[in-house]
């Protein structure tokens, strides 16, 4: 009987390190790529890992630094990887994928000041108007993030599915209850670190146009509160308007925002864009730069969180 138990245990042990994941995986080099180059393609940052690569690669690397064309390498399955930082989730089927590829060579970390945060950006383009806009904006703003370390997941961007057959598609609530589901398990995951959601929404925007922009909260929640005021603050900064903003305490009010604020496990806030109109006192007129806006939005985040650790 004691034999028996041991080879039970022994075949479970066996089956145990076998099924282990290799803490690689391989990547063919190409024309021009030496060791800062493959390990910066696949997100990682070459100084951190340097040694790390050549001790998988010794077999395989000339005279100690020289990549050979054409052969495989073994690549570091790294936290700290952009591929890793950087997540796209298909909200219907919560699969993730990495938010960058091609981009990665030109991503360097930057810092690590965000080292602990963790973002999730909600994309609602809208059904009219340059919806590319919002789409663009998130992903710069994603990687001016992940640059300072922060973990960020998109959601959104994404063509609705059949939730049932081929005739029946996802509704709102379930729109929203997919997000629900996918940030509150994220959240959980990265228990103890902070964590924050943003909507970015568009209302039939031109990016030919001026703009205006309006950063909303859930009243009950004051991490909400701050987090947006925090954004509402930069924007204010670099308005194309001479007027005076009023200090309104801008509030959901739309019954998914509502959804969203009282399910989800972060602080939630809401940022809206549309074309620039005289009539709007309380919303903020900016230019139609991409990479600008995204920066904003971006130092107001930054300022939330450096407020924050300032007074902890």
């Amino acid at each position: 009987m004691k034999l028996v138990s041991t080879l039970i245990i022994w075949a479970w042990a066996c089956f145990a390190i076998f099924a282990q994941e290799e803490p690689y995986y391989k990547v063919v080099a190409e024309q021009g790529d030496g060791i800062f180059s493959i390990l910066r393609k696949q997100g990682l940052d070459p100084v951190k890992h340097y040694e790390e690569f050549v001790t998988l690669n010794s077999d395989q690397i000339k005279d100690g630094s020289f990549l050979q064309v054409g052969v495989e390498y073994k690549i570091p399955k790294a936290a700290d990887s952009f591929k890793k930082t950087g997540v796209l989730v298909k909200s219907a089927k919560g699969t993730e994928a990495p938010i960058f590829d091609k981009e990665l060579a030109q991503m360097n970390l930057k810092s690590e000041r965000l080292k602990d945060a963790v973002y999730y950006l909600i994309v609602d383009s809208g059904k009219d108007g340059d919806n590319g806009f919002v789409q663009d904006v998130a992903q710069s703003l994603a990687a001016d993030l992940m640059v300072h370390g922060a973990k960020v997941y998109i959601l959104g961007d994404e063509i609705p599915e059949p939730a049932l057959n081929d005739t029946v598609m996802v509704t709102e609530n379930q729109r929203m209850g997919h997000y629900i589901e996918v940030i509150n398990k994220r959240y959980l995951q990265n228990s103890g670190k902070y964590q924050r959601a943003l909507i970015i929404r568009a209302n039939g925007v031109s990016e030919k146009a001026d703009m205006d922009v309006a950063i909303y909260h859930y009243n009950k929640s004051d991490q909400g509160q701050r987090f947006a005021e925090n954004i509402r603050n930069i924007f204010k900064k670099n308005s194309i308007s001479n007027k005076t903003y009023k200090d309104v305490n801008m509030i959901f009010e739309d019954q998914n925002s509502l959804y969203l604020a009282k399910n989800i496990l972060p602080a939630i806030s809401l940022l809206t864009l549309e074309n620039a109109s005289k009539e709007s006192n309380d919303k903020i007129a900016v230019r139609p730069d991409k990479r600008k806006f995204a920066g904003w939005i971006s130092s107001g985040i930054i300022n939330d969180y450096v407020d924050l650790e300032i007074e902890n």
